[in-house]
């Protein structure tokens, strides 16, 4: 058995970040309590491809990537290349830059639902903008959503109500700390795949209603019919359509997943990976809807900076041109195919399932096993290994044959591991870091 990585500068600089940023880190997802903490690592030094170095030089294969925001792979050439031209040029204007207009044209020719664009730095604000310019056209207050669609005061509002089910918030993990509570009531939770509940919902608040903003995906597709559905409930009550792709475009198709299930929204909004790691995200729809907001203000110095906008460029223009959506399914389908081999050769009953270009493990594992204590087991052997990642992978272009080789033989390891811990109940005794926290709990698969 390999030894376990030293990660003692990744915990000192930890410490230090303690005493100066609140919560850490930036982004919740890059908490060390989101992995092995003691054993995965929390700071990079650098990233090329599908693979990164930490602060303590030691060598991973990265299948988080950013939370879904590297693509092609680290720090790619083309992309990279690209943007040191454009700062040879300026980074941004006093004037505005025509790569503005072409930028948009691209997407127009891109997503089936963009006739018109407007843009921003990060997902969660582009959602933002969608609910601004949703409640300005419709001139109506409330929005109903389903699944994660950022920290602004907008959405983390529905966590003034409560989930009917379980009478926690709904989304477990996050309080309304500091969103004002005048906006209770103004957004409402609805379950994924439950057009009764949505149509419920949509006649108790009739004439009330903005948009319904949705994940239209993340690790299945939805199923047949559904939406379909949701579309047919939303122009029948005269409420914008808006379907959050952040997460779940560009990787299944260049178009996201509207052009996978032959579903247009109103709107989509889409960020992560349409840069390559550089900041860049949009919000696109008819020009019905989005025509509006050209009275509304809905303003800022940097979302048209000229290195988002020639990332995104050149990152939508490089996935087309390397068969993208091919490429994807094929990489999953050979790591989905090698973990699966994995999990038969270590004898531990599950199943490596979900959509190609997401794919995620599923243990069937006995009455009253801690899933939590499993899945930091998971991701403590395979960072031991050399392999970050979670119970799921997201994969890049640059991702080969020898990094899924190298993936299945870890796995191998880690699945016997954890089956011995199973079957002798010290799996306590295997982990050498707390339990891994889950930050949230979704309403979308």
């Amino acid at each position: 058995m390999s030894k376990y990585p030293t990660v003692s500068r990744s915990l000192e600089l930890y410490k230090r970040a303690g005493e100066l940023i609140p919560g850490w880190t930036q982004l919740i997802s890059r908490r060390a309590d989101q992995f092995a903490r003691g054993v995965s690592p929390i700071y990079a030094l650098r990233a090329k491809g599908s693979r990164f170095i930490d602060v303590d030089e030691n060598e991973y294969i990265d299948w988080v990537n950013a939370v879904g925001a590297i693509i092609l792979g680290h720090a790619d050439e083309v992309v990279d290349s690209a943007v040191k031209a454009q700062i040879d040029c300026g980074s941004l204007y006093t004037l505005n830059s025509p790569l503005e207009i072409e930028l948009a044209e691209e997407l127009c020719d891109t997503i089936p639902s963009a006739e018109m664009v407007r843009y921003t730095k990060g997902g969660g604000e582009a959602c933002a903008v969608a609910a601004r310019i949703a409640r300005g056209t419709t001139g109506r207050d409330k929005i109903l959503i389903c699944g994660y669609h950022g920290w602004h005061d907008w959405y983390q509002a529905a966590n003034y109500g409560v989930d009917p089910e379980s009478g926690e918030y709904p989304f477990a993990g996050i309080e309304p700390i500091g969103v004002p509570r005048a906006l209770a009531g103004t957004v409402l939770p609805f379950r994924y795949g439950d057009l009764t509940m949505l149509d419920a919902l949509l006649n108790e608040h009739a004439g009330e209603v903005a948009a319904i903003m949705m994940e239209p995906a993340r690790s299945e597709l939805p199923p047949a019919g559904y939406l379909e559905g949701v579309k047919a409930l939303a122009h029948q009550h005269n409420v914008i359509l808006i379907f959050d792709e952040v997460s779940c475009g560009w990787r299944p198709a260049i178009g996201g997943i509207q052009s996978v299930v032959g579903v247009t929204p109103d709107m989509t909004v889409v960020a992560k990976a349409m840069s390559n790691g550089y900041p860049m995200g949009a919000v696109v729809g008819s020009r019905a809807v989005m025509e509006p907001a050209g009275r509304m203000f809905i303003s800022s110095s940097y979302w048209s900076d000229n290195v988002g906008l020639t990332a995104a460029l050149t990152t939508i223009r490089e996935l087309k041109c390397r068969d993208s959506a091919r490429r994807f399914n094929e990489i999953g389908e050979k790591l989905r195919a090698a973990i699966n081999g994995a999990l038969a050769e270590a004898g531990l009953p599950g199943k490596c399932a979900g959509l190609a270009y997401n794919p995620y493990v599923a243990l069937d594992l006995p009455t009253g096993v801690d899933p939590r204590k499993v899945s930091t087991l998971f991701i403590q052997e395979m960072a031991r290994q050399g392999v970050h990642t979670y119970m799921s992978f997201k994969a890049t272009l640059a991702h080969t044959d020898e990094d899924i080789a190298q993936t299945a033989a870890a796995a191998t390891e880690t699945f016997k591991i954890i089956k011995a811990g199973i079957d002798q109940g010290n799996l306590d005794s295997l982990l050498r870091s707390d339990i891994k926290k889950e930050p949230f709990r979704r309403l979308v698969r």
